[in-house]
């Protein structure tokens, strides 16, 4: 007979201690590999496992190496969060200090970069070293509002012995992850924290809301800095021959003529004015306009290809490709299965079909379907380097990989039969 599932959120309100006590009872037999009486919450038993398997002990304490001042405050300068903080804290502070909690955002590595409310609240905040600068992913504190959040990109309170960590059993806490409104991108996440007397099964509600806001605000934002591109840069496209666009200074499309728009141009991340190989675009003309950049395409016979492709791989969470071109460089990061099929490309330079790509990838060489889409995904970025008929980087393209120290560490989590082939060949 399976466990019969506690919801603590709903026996809380009525049963407290009771509830608690269920929940404490499954957590300890979790951990002790026996069979719990009582299920946890879906959501918290999801999160539970990838602690365990993660390998953090319930008995830490939750003390993480804060970030430095200087590091937060570049966090926040580089997090559009930080636009929308009056905003939140409007919304959130008033009623967080007068409910003995406090608000708390967080970037998506789950870094903390702000925290307003309670007075007392904040400093018994800092004995589980939730301040300024410290880390609150699962990986760092177990099963947390913040940590969970960041995990599942949905809402999530936790509350009492639905922490993973002992020492955060005093405590309530709800949060929600606040995305770019323009591609989805997760930004940070918003917290509602305090100690578990004061918890409601409204605060996520409120959070969800709050997070939603947010999220409007920063679309607001955006759109109204387009139109001032837009206004100043729709009179000189008008005047240019040729191909030609204004975006802002994260590619998003403001005005175009001579070619079809789209909605983002990929932009290397320190661009500067002159001439710069677009990978989408070829070799281009950039200069400077106020809130973007004017990108004309140069359409002749001085156009050159680029040189030189590096893939690194030398570090799991930092895999990248460079190219290198005779006027300048830009980088992209990769996900892991782009990875895997430039790793694939770089060691036959000969070409690959569709179906020896997917025997390379998924040792089944039937998943062609797979293959020509995740390659077509990556010619969106790549197209000056990578040909097709069949796949392979470009004539004239020299590519280099860098493997990292160890060849066990080489896409570690990657099951491709030509990296696990690699990686027991070096």
């Amino acid at each position: 007979m399976e466990a019969r599932p506690v919801d603590v959120m709903r026996l809380a309100v009525r049963e407290s201690d009771r509830a608690v006590r269920l929940v404490h009872r499954a957590r300890e037999a979790r951990l002790a590999g026996e069979r719990m009486p009582v299920a946890p919450r879906a959501e918290i038993g999801a999160s539970w496992n990838r602690v365990l398997r993660s390998g953090v002990d319930p008995e830490k304490s939750t003390h993480s190496v804060l970030l430095e001042p200087d590091e937060i405050e570049h966090r926040r300068r580089s997090s559009a969060l930080g636009e929308v903080m009056p905003l939140l804290g409007d919304a959130l502070t008033a009623i967080a200090d007068a409910s003995q909690q406090i608000m708390v955002v967080t970037d998506v590595e789950g870094r903390v970069l702000w925290r307003q409310g309670n007075t007392g609240v904040l400093r018994r905040a800092d004995d589980i070293c939730l301040a300024e600068g410290a880390a609150w992913s699962e990986e760092s504190t177990g099963t947390n509002a913040i940590g969970t959040a960041i995990a599942v990109r949905t809402p999530v309170q936790v509350h009492s012995a639905e922490h993973f960590v002992r020492s955060l059993h005093g405590w309530t806490c709800a949060a929600a992850p606040v995305r770019d409104p323009r591609d989805g991108r997760l930004m940070g996440i918003v917290d509602i924290s305090g100690p578990a007397s004061t918890f409601h099964p409204t605060t996520l509600a409120l959070v969800g809301s709050v997070a939603r806001l947010a999220e409007s605000e920063i679309r607001t934002r955006h759109l109204e800095s387009i139109d001032r591109l837009r206004s100043v840069a729709a009179p000189m496209l008008c005047r240019l021959g040729g191909r030609a666009m204004a975006v802002d200074p994260h590619g998003w499309l403001a005005a175009v003529t001579g070619m079809p728009p789209v909605d983002r141009l990929p932009l290397p991340k320190s661009l500067q004015q002159g001439r710069v190989w677009l990978p989408s675009l070829g070799m281009c003309r950039v200069e400077p306009l106020p809130g973007g950049w004017l990108v004309q395409v140069a359409d002749g016979a001085t156009d050159s290809p680029p040189r030189r492709v590096v893939l690194d791989l030398s570090r799991p969470r930092g895999l990248a490709v460079n190219v290198v071109s005779p006027v300048g460089a830009w980088a992209q990061r990769l996900s892991p299965r782009h990875a895997e099929l430039l790793f694939a490309l770089a060691l036959h330079r000969e070409g690959r079909t569709a179906s020896e790509l997917a025997e390379d990838i998924f040792g089944d060489p039937t998943r062609t379907v797979t293959v020509r889409a995740e390659i077509s995904r990556l010619r969106r970025h790549l197209a000056e380097v990578l040909a097709h008929r069949p796949y392979r980087f470009g004539d004239g393209v020299e590519v280099e990989v860098i493997h990292p120290e160890h060849p066990a560490d080489l896409l570690p989590r990657s099951k491709a039969p030509v990296v696990t082939a690699a990686r027991s060949a070096r």
